[in-house]
């Protein structure tokens, strides 16, 4: 990409946008060709840290099938809370293998049963089909949580960039369709909305990994027919009262990140609890980055997260809104 970044980032941050640079321009390949540079890329599968159980499943999708990939810590008899899981990847690539890492991570650190969804991905799928998964998902989870050991009154969805969006709009459907009760919603640098003229767009659409234009070609991807559904973008239902308590985390960096910043505040502002996390000093992506030193940091301060929202989903109301602002590491 060239261009000039900040002077004052990391040395660790500068030296992998640096490595990024090689990254795919995504407007200049088909879906398909891709999915096949960046599965190419991909180190192999680790399977760390090991899992009790690490089960792929097959549940009736809207579209038919629909994978899931089920992961159960290791110790404890007691049923655990449930996350369903949205990877990101622009609504276009990634999969389960491409954060196997991450939802291991995540159900060790955080004890919980971890469901990752394997969605379908656009253009052959624009959306809503990849909400309509999710809900699928969701649904199945809260019918069948108690094979795993899990507790479905726990429930919460989380998802990284394009899954965070899945998260938040998967929160409105359950909302809107009386159910499942979802106990919380964790948006990890969600893509919220296709607003490119935000704060974060204009000082960080070039040069730091994601960009302006690549975000562009995901939405054109993903809603080719437009953006007024609340099922595409979050920001446009008539109302966020009522949605599950939230832990919005974004990165300065991000060109997303004004837009989360504010769905948090609207969130707040519609009644809903809201825990916020600005990870200051670095880039979209970059909690499935477990080579970068301050990911380790960044990760044990989300995983505190949850499990602070998972405590006060078991007793008394959190506040409206906290504020944890602050540096990664």
């Amino acid at each position: 990409m060239g261009g000039q970044r900040r002077s004052d980032l990391h040395p660790e941050v500068e030296a992998m946008l640096s490595a990024l640079e090689s990254f795919p321009d995504v407007t200049q390949h088909t879906a398909a060709e891709l999915r096949e540079i960046i599965a190419s890329r991909r180190a192999p599968l680790t399977r760390e840290p090991q899992m009790r159980i690490a089960q792929d499943r097959s549940i009736d999708g809207p579209g038919g099938e629909l994978a899931v990939r089920v992961y159960v810590p290791h110790g404890g008899s007691r049923a655990r809370p449930v996350v369903v899981f949205a990877h990101g990847g622009g609504f276009v690539f990634c999969d389960l293998d491409s954060h196997d890492e991450f939802c291991r991570s995540m159900a060790q650190a955080v004890d919980v049963v971890v469901v990752s969804v394997d969605y379908r991905r656009a253009p052959e799928h624009p959306g809503p089909a990849a909400l309509e998964d999710m809900y699928a998902a969701v649904r199945w989870t809260a019918d069948h949580a108690a094979e795993f050991g899990a507790d479905p009154e726990r429930l919460m969805v989380a998802g990284d960039s394009a899954g965070g969006n899945l998260a938040a709009t998967v929160s409105l459907a359950a909302r809107d369709r009386g159910g499942p009760a979802i106990a919380a919603q964790v948006l990890l640098y969600p893509v919220i909305d296709d607003d490119f003229t935000t704060e974060s767009y204009r000082l960080y659409g070039e040069n730091y990994y994601n960009t302006t234009k690549a975000m562009r070609w995901y939405w054109q991807q993903y809603a080719p027919h437009g953006t007024d559904s609340p099922y595409l973008v979050p920001t446009r239902a008539e109302s966020l009262a009522g949605l599950p308590r939230a832990i919005v985390a974004t990165a300065e960096l991000d060109p997303p990140c004004s837009a989360g910043d504010d769905y948090a505040r609207r969130l707040a502002a519609a009644g809903v609890p809201v825990i916020t996390h600005c990870f200051d000093g670095l880039f979209h992506g970059f909690l499935t980055f477990p080579s970068l030193s301050l990911t380790g940091p960044a990760r044990e301060k989300l995983w505190q997260m949850m499990r602070d929202v998972l405590a006060s989903t078991a007793g008394s109301e959190a506040p409206a809104a906290a504020d944890a602002r602050g540096a990664a590491g």
